[in-house]
């Protein structure tokens, strides 16, 4: 008996053995998981994928966003308008208005974004700018702020992104098109939905929600209101009661039919609010989340790219009791100046509310930066 309950607990040890054996490797697998060697190359086959196919999705990404322009635009003039030019005619008009002057920005800044090339350096080194280093993968001087994109094979200029939904790379050239197109799409979308809010929740919460239901029947003599405000009593066994008499007939003015009256919603204009919400919602807050983004971006004078590099330095100096300056930070006024080319004597009422085909100052070659002597120049004198 005794020898039996040896063996039992000896097999009880080696489980528990075997147990912490495999949380201990689970452990070590884990932690070389999130180092960088290793999550970069769980990595690499969407890597691989990113750089060898997000060039074929483009195209389906321009179209993606066309069609769902084209649609949310056509479902406004459809449902939107008919709504509030009954409501307000004058209402209506200032908003058809400013509706468009917004398709308008939207549509010139996405055309502008996706036709513009980013820029990108020369072949070789002419003297024209300095030269920081030799782009690994094409073997070209890169000047400084330059990137090399992995999807278009090429070095860009002021590199930012590479934005699918442009099917193009965002830099120095096509910048302020890429961003004040979700800018002004992000602010369409908060339109159509503060003044779309009423449509929806008149026609899809209040008259297609859930019925009262009665619980216990109403006492007294039920009556009928007509168009005219008189009060017929309904009498059940007389009138309505198709086994004694048919309905009766009468001449007074009744509510028009449901299938006859216009203002009554049919089932696909209920379906196209349902999409015109989830479309702008969504849009809405992706987009504005982006938007916000990078206009912190652009208020500290850099790009997404930058923002890793000068975290990166800003930790590295910081454990050496340094502090990091970024060069092209001119302070958030003269950042935003200069990234809408707001200088010249431009104004932000022609350049910015309007469509405007300026391009940025400078040749995305050669930058300003904090140590120069010109950067204590106005606005209006650069570069």
């Amino acid at each position: 008996m005794t020898r039996f309950n040896w063996r039992v607990f000896g097999i009880f040890q080696k489980l528990i053995s075997r147990y912490r054996g495999r949380c201990s490797y689970a452990k070590v697998w884990l932690r070389r998981l999130f180092t960088n060697f290793d999550s970069d190359t769980c990595l690499e086959p969407m890597f691989w994928f990113v750089d060898n196919y997000t060039h074929l999705l483009g195209p389906f990404f321009l179209f993606a966003v066309t069609g769902l322009t084209i649609a949310v635009v056509i479902i406004a003039y459809w449902i939107g308008l008919p709504f509030w030019w009954e409501k307000s005619p004058k209402a209506a008009v200032v908003l058809v208005i400013i509706g468009n002057w917004l398709l308008l920005n939207v549509v010139f800044h996405y055309i502008m974004g996706v036709i513009t090339p980013p820029g990108e350096p020369p072949q070789m080194d002419d003297g024209s700018f300095a030269v920081r280093k030799i782009c690994k993968k094409c073997s070209l001087p890169k000047a400084p702020r330059t990137h090399h994109c992995s999807i278009c094979n090429k070095c860009v200029l002021k590199m930012d992104h590479h934005c699918p939904w442009l099917n193009n790379c965002v830099g120095f050239f096509n910048h302020r098109y890429f961003f004040l197109y979700m800018a002004y799409t992000t602010i369409g979308c908060l339109y159509l939905i503060i003044f779309g809010f009423e449509i929806g929740f008149k026609y899809l919460w209040y008259e297609h929600g859930e019925r009262w239901i009665e619980s216990e029947p109403l006492e007294g003599q039920p009556v009928k209101f007509n168009l005219s405000g008189h009060i017929i009593p309904v009498t059940h066994a007389l009138e309505y009661d198709d086994d004694v008499l048919l309905p009766a007939k009468h001449a007074l003015p009744t509510p028009p039919n449901s299938a006859e009256d216009g203002n009554i919603y049919t089932e696909g204009k209920r379906h196209a609010i349902i999409f015109m919400t989830a479309t702008n919602v969504t849009a809405a807050l992706a987009l504005g989340a982006l938007t916000v983004w990078h206009a912190m971006l652009i208020t500290r004078g850099e790009t997404s790219i930058e923002a890793l590099i000068n975290q990166e330095e800003t930790e590295r100096l910081g454990k050496e009791n340094k502090t990091y300056v970024n060069p092209y930070n001119f302070g958030a006024r003269k950042n935003w100046k200069l990234f809408l080319g707001l200088v010249r004597g431009r104004s932000f009422w022609r350049c910015v509310l309007l469509p405007s085909w300026h391009k940025p100052e400078g040749n995305g070659l050669i930058f300003h930066t904090v140590h120069d002597e010109r950067a204590n120049l106005s606005a209006d004198e650069w570069p």
